[in-house]
């Protein structure tokens, strides 16, 4: 997948996210600091259902729009982080004290942010 491609899909589950109330939602550029992925999305959702009804969507969402990809669910929204690997795009689902604790904005502050919403 190209890099344009891994964006467009990156931007449609930011938006897959936001849809199902994710809060401040970031989209970070790792292309230059990381081998692993493109692009890293992190966003804060409420306790339980909400973290997985944000996932189900965002996979619902890549699956309509032909980019669905083989991807791999760490984590669950029992403890908090629910991390969702599609290859060139990882997405970190947290509530608000697990968000805080891991802090994966502090560790790849070196990464550009591409987009935020509140």
């Amino acid at each position: 997948m190209s890099a344009v491609d891994s964006l467009g899909l990156a931007r449609l589950a930011v938006a897959a996210a936001a849809d199902k109330k994710a809060e401040d939602i970031v989209l970070l550029d790792l292309r230059l600091l990381s081998s692993v992925t493109d692009y890293f999305i992190i966003a804060t959702g409420g306790v339980g259902k909400q973290l997985d009804a944000i996932g189900e969507n965002i996979k619902d969402v890549l699956k309509r729009n032909d980019r669905a990809l083989h991807s791999k669910v760490h984590g669950s929204s029992d403890s908090g982080w629910v991390l969702m690997d599609f290859g060139d795009m990882v997405i970190h689902l947290f509530t608000p004290g697990r968000r805080t604790f891991y802090d994966l904005e502090g560790l790849w502050s070196k990464a550009p942010v591409l987009l935020r919403m509140q």
